[in-house]
């Protein structure tokens, strides 16, 4: 398996004790060959906190994570195994987030004006969930001051637009060699609904799968993750509360071949939401992915009709 860090120099091997301010934006992991017409994304699992972030932020370490997908990409990471690419971003989603427009930002956290382009009025920013949040997921304010327009765009051009050019090479070199190309956009969601959410205390299921209601991606393949992931045991919702993020929308063109699929994962079902350590069911949910990547390896081509 083949590491492709996004750095001149080596990135450490990424894992819970990662050390902060390592600088690459993502990392890729590559088989030695690809076999199979799967690219695997994770963008919210980066757990990479600088030093510029944790100086800014009035939050302690602890309460910045809460916008982490954490140890999603070691829940997919058998992706190599059976033949496919993970491309997992190294920086947190609370200093950038790559699902998000790169120019999907709130004018109030700025003291300059913000490019005429720039969407400030989409229900993410309202949300104080932009590309450079306002707030973390369980809603607390992250910043004492306001930021600077130059300070945004250090962030985009350093994180966001490497993460993206890689994906997009990804997702063109595939459907390149196979014709056609399933993207699986991996994330976790809190096991009961945040205050923000539409689901406001509701107890989740263990798997949402968001298609963007069945545009994003051909209905045969989402239907197959579903059925895989049911006969396994697990509960399964489509498009609710999630049906897909920037990374869905943009990139599932299902006439052109182009698949993409949101995957949320329970986060009860593998770590403690409080101290985020694993619990004892990550393993054993590891090998459950595990063996859903591994039933995608071998889905026949006419899954991917749109």
């Amino acid at each position: 398996m083949k590491s492709t860090p996004a750095s001149a120099k080596p990135a450490a091997p990424l894992s819970a004790d990662r050390p902060a301010g390592s600088g690459a934006a993502f990392e890729i992991l590559a088989p030695a060959a690809q076999t199979v017409p799967l690219v695997f994304s994770s963008p919210h699992s980066g757990r990479d906190y600088a030093p510029e972030l944790l100086a800014q932020s009035r939050l302690d370490p602890l309460t910045l994570r809460r916008s982490e997908d954490s140890y999603v990409d070691e829940l997919f990471a058998a992706a190599p195994e059976h033949g496919a690419p993970l491309l997992r971003a190294l920086f947190p989603r609370v200093f950038v987030d790559p699902n998000r427009e790169a120019l999907e930002l709130d004018p109030a956290m700025f003291s300059d004006a913000l490019p005429a382009e720039a969407n400030a009025t989409s229900p993410r920013v309202a949300a104080g969930l932009g590309s450079i949040a306002r707030v973390v997921a369980s809603g607390e304010e992250i910043y004492g001051r306001k930021l600077t327009r130059a300070e945004a765009e250090a962030r985009l051009d350093r994180y966001w637009r490497p993460y993206h050019t890689a994906l997009q090479e990804l997702l063109a070199g595939t459907r390149r060699r196979f014709g056609h190309v399933l993207l699986i956009d991996c994330h976790s969601m809190p096991s009961v609904g945040g205050p923000m959410e539409r689901d406001a205390g509701d107890r989740r299921l263990d798997f949402v799968l968001g298609d963007c209601h069945g545009r994003s991606c051909a209905p045969a393949l989402t239907d197959r993750v579903e059925a895989i992931l049911k006969a396994d045991g697990f509960r399964v919702e489509r498009n609710a509360p999630y049906a897909g993020g920037y990374v869905t929308q943009h990139y599932g063109r299902p006439g052109e071949g182009l698949h993409a699929l949101q995957i949320e994962v329970n986060r009860a079902l593998y770590m403690d939401e409080a101290t985020y350590e694993r619990r004892p069911g990550f393993a054993a949910l590891q090998r459950a992915i595990g063996r859903l990547i591994g039933e995608l390896a071998r889905i026949e081509r006419t899954a991917f009709a749109a």
